[in-house]
């Protein structure tokens, strides 16, 4: 028996993966965070299967649920909105696992951020407008950032930003990132993307805090900025498909 920690991806039922979905189908108990993962994602678990919401538990408490689940030999899904790879404590709940001789493996999910570039239908990497996307967060009332991940820093490159775990501090962060990209940086916020509670906001860097403020958004919204999330953005043409390119040359 295997603990299976399975990317959930931003909402929709059906942007899991097959494979998600196979080891939902054959879930005897799936653990989740009931604030991000709706009904209908869980509805790919069979009837009868054990559904622990997490929302209201402490790291510990999750995993002696997943040891004891394994230990009475079942098969367990830990559902991570999005993908595991980020934000999703995989790193401290596999350490954990790991000190139980509990075994795991990964199963990766549609981020938050690909989902919102795809419902706005944008290119977070634009030829000669942006070549790097920079996917970050910013501390509140949260985990410290380590030393030298300043948003100032990143800014700086120009890559495009993907804010996250950041929506209730968006004034604040247009005023310090508008120092890099000016105000009238392109801004899109994208809330609950691929659900039916989606929320699209598009503006500059120097008026989105008042569209996110009237919109009334607290939580699951990524935060895009960078000129390649302009809706009119013109970069140049990509030299893999230019047709100046020598195609010539065999490949090794």
């Amino acid at each position: 028996m295997t603990v299976h920690f399975v990317g959930a991806g931003p909402g929709a039922a059906d942007l899991l993966t097959l494979r998600a979905v196979a080891l939902l189908n054959a879930a005897d108990v799936c653990v989740y965070a009931g604030t991000y993962i709706d009904s209908e994602v869980l509805g790919h678990c069979p009837d009868g299967a054990d559904l622990v919401d997490t929302q209201d538990l402490d790291l510990d408490q999750i995993i002696a649920r997943i040891v004891d689940a394994h230990a009475a030999g079942r098969e367990v899904v830990r559902l991570c909105s999005g993908d595991p790879s980020i934000y999703s404590a995989l790193h401290e709940m596999a350490r954990r696992l790991d000190a139980h001789g509990v075994p795991w493996d990964v199963t990766p999910g549609v981020p938050a951020y690909a989902a919102a570039a795809a419902l706005l239908g944008a290119e977070l990497t634009v030829p000669e407008v942006a070549q790097s996307v920079v996917l970050t967060r910013t501390q509140a009332r949260s985990t410290a950032m380590p030393a030298g991940e300043d948003l100032s820093r990143f800014a700086a490159t120009g890559a495009t930003l993907a804010l996250h775990l950041a929506i209730t501090r968006t004034r604040v962060l247009a005023a310090e990132l508008a120092e890099s990209y000016g105000p009238d940086c392109p801004v899109a916020v994208v809330a609950n993307a691929s659900q039916p509670s989606e929320v699209v906001l598009r503006g500059t860097l120097g008026d989105i805090a008042d569209r996110v403020e009237s919109a009334g958004l607290r939580q699951a919204a990524v935060i895009l900025v960078g000129r390649a999330v302009a809706p009119d953005v013109r970069g140049a043409e990509s030299y893999l498909y230019d047709p100046a390119r020598d195609r010539s040359a065999k490949r090794r």
